[in-house]
């Protein structure tokens, strides 16, 4: 109870049923470890707040971009609400700490799996629409989710725009190479070096290589940013 508290407090948001809170706090690898009964985890509610997002951010982004087209609307919105993005919206909130996990799932990492983080914060997104209505959780995304769209789109599919901004301004091959990697296997941490035109430019780490190449791709498109913005040559 006093972690849901707490929670309500990073979200700024009460609830008036709060066993809707815990229901969406609640993975089913709890649920199932504890015996609680059908529907107690937040599946259903992952359901219900993934349309409820879907819904909002396609109004925010209609009204927000009148400039683009249907199609860049849409790639748009994959960006903001796809599993990496959202899991990392949910930092700011340290989601992790206050999710009930089961105890095979908490010890091999589950606070930072990117799919438990993404599936819980469209959970409580679905709690907080039932508990306060469509405002309520209309207020909750433009808060945490729809905020620093330019930098979200980067983070989204950074390892591709990379890739084309590299060759387009003809900065050398580019690749990315395993510098090393820590932790048991079941929590492995993997971390990436990315090389342009023969110099290290930036590095990652993740759960996966590929994660960690896309923080990699991430870090040397806002260093190019950077340079853009102080008027440099965009070359790192």
């Amino acid at each position: 109870m006093k972690k849901q508290l707490e929670f309500q407090e990073v979200i700024g948001y009460q609830f008036q049923q709060e066993g809707l809170l815990l229901q969406a706090l609640t993975h089913s690898s709890y649920a199932n470890e504890k015996k609680m009964k059908k529907h107690s985890d937040n599946e259903r509610l992952e359901f219900l707040g993934d349309a409820v997002l879907e819904i909002i951010s396609s109004e925010y982004l209609y009204h927000h971009f009148p400039e683009l087209s249907e199609g860049e609307l849409t790639k748009m919105r994959a960006s903001l609400v796809c599993e990496p993005t959202l899991a990392y919206c949910t930092k700011d909130l340290r989601l992790g700490e206050y999710l009930l996990l089961g105890r095979g799932e908490d010890h091999t990492g589950g606070r930072q799996r990117n799919s438990i983080l993404s599936d819980a914060l469209e959970a409580v997104i679905g709690a907080i629409y039932l508990d306060g209505g469509f405002a309520s959780a209309k207020e909750f995304i433009l808060k945490f989710i729809l905020t620093d769209i330019a930098h979200k789109q980067l983070f989204y599919d950074s390892k591709t725009i990379l890739q084309e901004t590299v060759q387009g301004r003809n900065m050398g091959a580019m690749n990315y190479r395993l510098s090393g990697e820590r932790g048991p296997d079941h929590n492995k941490v993997f971390q990436v070096e990315l090389w342009i035109g023969g110099k290290k430019t930036s590095a990652g780490e993740g759960h996966t290589k590929k994660a960690a190449e896309q923080e990699a791709a991430y870090k040397a498109l806002v260093l190019l940013n950077e340079s853009n913005a102080k008027g440099g040559d965009a070359r790192f």
